[in-house]
């Protein structure tokens, strides 16, 4: 839940209950159709989960976790008769369906034990809701509403936990993080998602069992991960992230950030300038219909990494000067390898990493007027980036100095306006040269080949140096490029 204010006490489980009851209401006119059918084949069903939470927040949901008594085989024949199934995990006893807008995962009550060198959990099937529950990762989700009746189970006290904005674990919470360690990456992420704060015990369990982590699969890391940025608090769930060691285990370059004084002197360190430049960013997101829509997973990612390559780049200069010179090139680098190795799309990581290796290129624009030439080379090189490096250069900004963040923000104000001006008069958006390559072919008599590349490149930087250039000008300075490439030096 979000922090309250002083003047906005958090509510109680009555409260929240009450809130709860317009969801449940609406949720059981999707499925109770579904727990009648359940009750008359002599079985039990739930609703269990997240969208039993959510409902105590307010929020509804069309995809519902159940749990019930029936084995698999009994799940998918009564589902056949509620709507179209398929098999989301048979051997984990879960059966998938669907029923116009409403999509439901039906597991049997199950209980598990692990492999201490996996966290893949070996399968036995329960006998009781309340068993059930206990497996789960905290109390919050370990609620339930039975159907078709709407009968609330709350064994652990989640509701009141919930109501305090904590995590606990239904269990110890050293033996729920031995079994899954995944679940310490989950509590950062409720942390941000829901603005809850760890339980002492829980924080000291993920803490201790920090480098169990290293047993998870970089997809399920990653998913996780992206889950927790993506929320709408991603600080509150990265510095428990960092706190706990956790992401000293799958994504240090963010710790070792920390104490390292930036070159502008500012009195923090510079991972938390990067969690700010986070928040910053954020705040500069768009709705849907702007061209930076939020959340922003790339904007997000380029916004915390940002300054991942200045540990690397860190040198003490006369005078007590700290300086990290092309710390851009190297954090892009830095940031490609641990995106990589979270097994992050291709795409994903080229844009990120180019959004790292980008965001300095302002701060020369500050220190005097950029020629044409500049801006439109900053406009390329940017590409479909540019909206989002206008974002992450904006928010790098966190100066404490104000006239020195006005300096900067009328600057890139100026920018801006440059950039809008050349691309009403010259077609920024789709900046290329007056000539294509069958023409330098046409007019050069050339083959395909790498010479046509070349040929191409010349008359692009005469595009960004000079503007546009009419077809006949283009291929004058083409054939004089031509002839002169051609003359032999002596």
């Amino acid at each position: 839940m979000p922090p309250q204010s002083p003047t906005s006490p958090a509510p109680g489980p009555a409260e929240l209950m009450r809130t709860a009851l317009g969801v449940l209401g609406a949720m059981a006119q999707d499925v109770e159709p579904l727990g009648s059918m359940f009750a008359d084949a002599g079985h039990e069903l739930a609703v269990v989960g997240g969208p039993v939470r959510d409902a105590f927040l307010g929020r509804t949901s069309q995809d519902l976790d159940l749990t019930t008594s029936a084995r698999p085989e009994e799940t998918e024949a009564i589902l056949a008769r509620w709507g179209t199934t398929w098999d989301m995990g048979r051997e984990f006893g879960t059966i998938g369906a669907r029923r116009g807008d409403v999509v439901v995962e039906v597991t049997t009550y199950r209980t598990e034990s692990y492999d201490p060198s996996s966290r893949k959990p070996v399968v036995a099937y329960g006998d009781s809701l309340e068993g059930d529950l206990s497996r789960r990762d905290f109390r919050i989700n370990a609620m339930a509403v039975r159907l078709p009746d709407l009968t609330f189970v709350d064994p652990f006290g989640g509701l009141s936990d919930l109501a305090a904005g904590v995590l606990r674990t239904p269990a110890s919470p050293e033996q729920s993080f031995d079994d899954d360690p995944l679940r310490m990456m989950r509590a950062c992420r409720f942390a941000a998602q829901l603005g809850v704060d760890v339980a002492p015990e829980v924080m000291a369990a993920m803490s201790a069992l920090a480098p169990r982590l290293a047993i998870v699969s970089a997809e399920r890391v990653q998913a996780e991960l992206v889950k927790m940025l993506m929320a709408p608090a991603p600080r509150r769930g990265l510095e428990l992230f960092v706190e706990t060691g956790l992401a000293d285990v799958v994504l240090p370059e963010l710790p070792a950030m920390r104490l390292e004084i930036d070159e502008h002197h500012r009195h923090k360190d510079v991972y938390a300038h990067s969690l700010t430049v986070l928040d910053q960013a954020i705040d500069l997101e768009t709705s849907a219909a702007g061209p930076v829509p939020g959340p922003d997973l790339v904007l997000r990612l380029a916004a915390l990494l940002h300054d991942v390559g200045k540990p690397a780049t860190r040198r003490n200069e006369p005078g007590g000067r700290v300086s990290f010179h092309h710390h851009e090139l190297v954090g892009a680098k830095l940031a490609r390898k641990r995106l990589k190795a979270l097994a992050f799309d291709k795409a994903t990581t080229a844009d990120v990493t180019d959004l790292i290796a980008l965001h300095l290129r302002f701060h020369g624009y500050g220190e005097g007027a950029w020629t044409d030439s500049a801006v439109r080379r900053y406009v390329t090189d940017a590409g479909p980036l540019l909206e989002r490096l206008h974002r992450l250069t904006r928010a790098d900004c966190t100066t404490r100095n104000r006239r020195k963040a006005e300096r900067l923000a009328h600057a890139y104000d100026d920018l801006e306006k440059r950039i809008a001006e050349l691309a009403e008069a010259e077609s920024l958006a789709s900046l290329r040269p007056a000539l294509d390559g069958v023409a330098i072919m046409r007019i050069l008599d050339l083959p395909p080949g790498p010479t046509v590349g070349e040929a191409y490149r010349f008359l692009m930087e005469l595009r960004l140096d000079e503007g546009e250039l009419n077809e006949a000008d283009a291929e004058e300075r083409l054939r004089a490029w031509w002839a002169a490439r051609e003359t032999p030096r002596p």
